[in-house]
């Protein structure tokens, strides 16, 4: 019986943004192509709720982003992690960058006032799942041991 090689990385080879930007184009695609579906809120209120909640997504990602910056591992996930950063929004979320992008994927979908990029967001999130999170956590598990186990028991993968 042989044991098997540790992960070199989480053998993610598309940068991850790529499916909110699919799932977000296909709903602007329904927008405009089978029904409009707008929000039944005064159109400065749509706006200005959109335009709140992606700054708070954004400021998470970015934030997500430069604490990895500043740990110096890989932002990537085709590139293998030096260190299993657990400071910053990672004290709060396992997936601050994943979390931002949906958190301002839902404020654009209110900038835009539409709800086809909000019914389109589930399916974003599973496609993320499977095909991002879920090789990511077996990577770190691999990586790291019992220091990411304790820390996936500590800290939710969302919010």
């Amino acid at each position: 019986m042989s044991e098997r090689a540790p992960l070199a990385n989480p053998g993610v080879h598309f940068p991850p943004p790529i499916l909110y930007i699919l799932g977000f184009g296909g709903g602007l695609l329904l927008e405009n192509q089978v029904r409009s579906l707008r929000f039944p809120v005064d159109e400065m209120v749509v706006e200005i709720f959109g335009a709140a909640v992606f700054l708070a997504g954004m400021y998470i990602l970015i934030w997500g982003i430069a604490t990895f910056r500043r740990a110096l591992t890989a932002i990537f996930p085709n590139q293998p992690a030096s260190e299993l950063v657990k400071d910053g929004p990672y004290r709060f979320t396992r997936n601050p960058m994943y979390t931002g992008l949906s958190i301002a994927y839902v404020g654009g979908a209110f900038l835009v006032d539409s709800a086809w990029p909000l019914i389109i967001l589930p399916v974003v999130l599973g496609l993320m799942y499977l095909l991002v999170i879920r090789r990511e956590e077996a990577y770190l598990k691999d990586a790291f041991g019992q220091e990411y186990m304790t820390y996936r028991r500590t800290v939710r993968r969302w919010l």
